[in-house]
């Protein structure tokens, strides 16, 4: 295939074709079994096209899926990986306390001991995460229950942000009148 193909010039017979991916094609490849990837699009050759010329076939890369769950807030993500962490290193110590164990090493009492600590730190690191998650949730969330702080909260928010949109009102209008209906001018 030639570099004319690519860049859209006429091909075999002086036609090119280009159209949409198959909805019954596989992953796999194009239902002829004989196409050629190019970029985002696959070529069929032209005796399978059955039309004296090749056809563009369009495949994206990937398909554009809806989130299932919305997106973690900051700090919860950032006590979820905080907690990964820990988890992943105190499993990595427990293996070496194990092995080094086995092997009769002079390194197996220490690195026991660190074992215990770092799953200490992985259980507080999990703990942290759904402490994370509740105080958040109470603080920003939208929670239907009546106690919710969350509700108080945007509703205290939401006065101050009117009494202020009033004062500025006023301030303008003041402005606009030239000053008139202020008591002095000192």
């Amino acid at each position: 295939m030639g570099t004319a193909e690519r860049r859209g010039a006429s091909g075999v017979g002086g036609a090119q074709l280009t159209g949409h991916r198959d909805p019954g094609a596989t992953d796999g490849g194009h239902p002829g079994g004989a196409a050629e990837p190019l970029g985002r699009e696959w070529v069929v050759p032209a005796h399978e096209a059955g039309r004296g010329a090749r056809e563009h076939h369009y495949r994206p890369l990937w398909v554009e899926e809806p989130a299932r769950r919305r997106r973690m807030p900051d700090p919860v993500r950032t006590a979820a990986v905080r907690a990964v962490l820990l988890i992943a290193v105190t499993l990595i110590q427990a293996m070496v306390a194990f092995l080094c164990t086995m092997a009769g090493s002079w390194l197996a009492f220490p690195m026991v001991i660190s074992s215990v600590v770092s799953t200490i730190a992985a259980t507080w690191g999990a703990l942290d995460v759904w402490v994370t998650r509740q105080v958040w949730n109470q603080r920003n969330g939208v929670v239907s229950v009546p106690s919710s702080t969350a509700r108080a909260l945007r509703r205290e928010r939401r006065r101050t942000r009117r009494q202020e949109r009033v004062a500025e009102r006023a301030q303008e209008r003041i402005r606009r009148r030239g000053g008139a209906g202020q008591l002095s001018h000192s």
